[in-house]
C-alpha cells in the first residue's frame, strides 16, 4: 500500500510587507525624522565645506584656500596704500575689483564645481543621493545653493576687507557703503551665473579633468571674443555704439557687469545701459540660468532613472 501524501497547506494571502530597523548594536535614534528640507540642508552645507576642502584630505584644501588667498592679498596691500598715503579717493572700487580678479575666479569656479558636481557621478554615490527621500531637484538645487555661497564667499571676503580699509582712510561712509553694496550684489548676480553654467558643464561627465577643461575653454573662449568684438564695435571708446554694449552678452563676466550696472545705476565705468537695453540684458541673464538649471535638473534625472 502506498505512502499517502497529505495535501498542500491553503495558500495564505501575502501579507503587506513593512519596514523593519534591525537592532545591531549601534546607538539607538529615538528623535524625530527629518524631511527633505533638513537633507537639502544639510548636502548644502557639507557642500559647501566641501567646495574649500574642509573635511577632505590636505591635498583638496591647497587650491581653494590658495585662490582665496590671491584674492585677498591685493586688497590687503590696496588698505595698507590707503591708509598709510592718506589718499584723497580709493585707488579701486569693489565693482571693478571683481572683474579685475576674473581669472582667479574662473579657475575656482573651474577646480570647485567638478567637486561638486562631477565626484557623485564619477562613484556612483547619486544614486543613492536619489533613491529618497530627496528629489532629483533638491540635490541640484542644494549643490547650485553651496557653489553660489562658496564663490560668494570667494568675492565677499575681499570686498569686505577693501570695505574697511576704506572706512580706516576715512573715506566717506555713505559712498563706500554704496559701492560695497553695489559690488556685493553685482557678485552675487556673477556667482549665480557661474554657478548654473559650471554646474551644468560639470555635471555633464564624471571625469573630472574633462570638466575642468570644459568650464576654462567656456569661460575663456566668451570672454575673449567679446572683449574682442567689444573693441572693435567701440570706435570711440566711450561705449556709445548700441553694436557695442549688445556684444558684452558675449560672456557670463561682461553680461553680469553691464547686467549690475543697470540694476544698480553704477556709472563707475562712464556709461548705463539704457531701459531698453537693461531689460535686454535681464531677459537674457535670466534665460541662461534658466536654461542652465533646467538642463542640470534633466541631467540627474537621466541619472535617477539608470
Amino acid at each position: 500500500m502506498s505512502e499517502q501524501v497529505p495535501p498542500p497547506p491553503l495558500l495564505q494571502p501575502a501579507q503587506p510587507r513593512t519596514g523593519v530597523i534591525h537592532d545591531i548594536g549601534y546607538r539607538h535614534y529615538d528623535g524625530p525624522r527629518l524631511g527633505r528640507f533638513a537633507i537639502s540642508q544639510a548636502l548644502l552645507t557639507a557642500s559647501v565645506r566641501h567646495a574649500y576642502g574642509i573635511g577632505r584630505s590636505g591635498k583638496s584644501k591647497v587650491m581653494p584656500i590658495l585662490l582665496l588667498v590671491v584674492m585677498v592679498v591685493p586688497v590687503a596691500i590696496i588698505v595698507g596704500i590707503e591708509v598709510s598715503l592718506q589718499l584723497d579717493s580709493p585707488p579701486v572700487i569693489p565693482a571693478h575689483y571683481v572683474f579685475f580678479l576674473q581669472p582667479v575666479i574662473a579657475l575656482y569656479l573651474a577646480s570647485q564645481a567638478p567637486q561638486l558636481f562631477s565626484r557623485d557621478l564619477r562613484y556612483g554615490s547619486i544614486v543613492l543621493y536619489l533613491a529618497r527621500p530627496p528629489r532629483r531637484t533638491d540635490y541640484a538645487l542644494a549643490k547650485l545653493g553651496a557653489l553660489i555661497i562658496a564663490l560668494m564667499i570667494l568675492i565677499g571676503i575681499p570686498l569686505f576687507v577693501l570695505y574697511v580699509g576704506a572706512l580706516l582712510a576715512k573715506f566717506d561712509f555713505t559712498d563706500m557703503t554704496r559701492e560695497f553694496g553695489t559690488g556685493l550684489a553685482g557678485g552675487l548676480l556673477l556667482s549665480i551665473m557661474l554657478a548654473a553654467i559650471g554646474g551644468l558643464i560639470a555635471a555633464a561627465t564624471p571625469r573630472r579633468g574633462f570638466a575642468v577643461a570644459a568650464i576654462i575653454t567656456v569661460l575663456i573662449v566668451s570672454f575673449t571674443a567679446t572683449i574682442t568684438t567689444t573693441a572693435i564695435l567701440d570706435t570711440d571708446q566711450k561705449m556709445t555704439s548700441t553694436a557695442a554694449r549688445f556684444a558684452n552678452l558675449g560672456s557670463p563676466f561682461t553680461l553680469s557687469r553691464t547686467l549690475s550696472t543697470f540694476v544698480f545705476r553704477d556709472d563707475s565705468d562712464g556709461w548705463i545701459p539704457t531701459t531698453a537695453q537693461g531689460l535686454v540684458f535681464l531677459a537674457v541673464w535670466l534665460l541662461v540660468v534658466g536654461l542652465c538649471v533646467w538642463g542640470l535638473n534633466r541631467r540627474y534625472a537621466k541619472v535617477a532613472r539608470g
